[in-house]
């Protein structure tokens, strides 16, 4: 029990205003709030099932900047994603064959790969010896603090634009994929800011150039 109420605590604490969490606000302004639970809650059993099987092994298998640049990718992938809109031809075809639960659990479980939560899970299990424990704590640890983001997101998305959503949700995906790539390949914070920032400015031009476009048609 010991081992499940330090886990819990833990995970809850470390979080807070984590790119989990806010990545969790952001799917929750574009899919259903149900979906995207579900997503977390399937991610974060694989993901810290994983630490607590294979720890620290895995690191010496695949390096860790391996995994953070592909998850920077699929960051900025579901940036521009975000900016698409719902009416594009095929979109339809995408959502059906992987679905909103799919997506989430991939991009959670890619982004806790080498994440303090998942490096937390593997010490925590090295000190309690209690796999199934840990497990639990750590996995409802991850759906109440990310659970809050899911509500905020979906708060937001019965109450803002759905114009400003897109722009504010594709930025958040766009700048975390470029702070993973800040801490994957080891570029000074000055440039990635700046990249950051000309990718986030570029998106919003395209959306609103897609709108105008989108207008101009009626």
């Amino acid at each position: 029990m010991n081992a499940f109420l330090t886990a819990l605590f833990m995970v809850v604490v470390a979080e807070m205003g984590d790119k989990t969490q806010l990545l969790s606000m952001a799917f929750a302004t574009r899919f259903n709030a149900l979906s995207v639970l579900i997503g977390v809650f399937i991610a974060t059993v694989l993901n810290h099932a994983l630490a607590v099987v294979v720890g620290t092994y895995l690191a010496q298998v695949i390096p860790i900047s391996v995994v953070q640049i592909a998850a920077a990718l699929s960051f900025m992938f579901f940036g521009l994603w975000t900016l698409r809109g719902d009416k594009l031809e095929g979109e339809d075809r995408v959502n059906t064959r992987y679905g909103p639960v799919f997506t989430v659990a991939v991009a959670f479980f890619m982004a806790e790969m080498g994440d303090k939560t998942q490096l937390a899970t593997v010490a925590l299990a090295a000190r309690y010896h209690s796999p199934v424990y840990v497990l639990i704590g750590t996995t409802l640890g991850m759906l109440i603090a990310d659970g809050l983001g899911i509500v905020i997101g979906d708060y937001l998305s019965k109450r803002v634009s759905e114009g400003l959503i897109k722009i504010v949700s594709a930025s958040i995906f766009i700048l975390f994929g470029f702070i993973t790539l800040y801490e994957a390949m080891g570029y000074s914070a000055v440039t990635i800011g700046v990249m950051a920032l000309l990718a986030i400015l570029m998106a919003v031009i395209i959306y609103v150039m897609k709108k105008e476009r989108g207008l101009e048609k009626h």
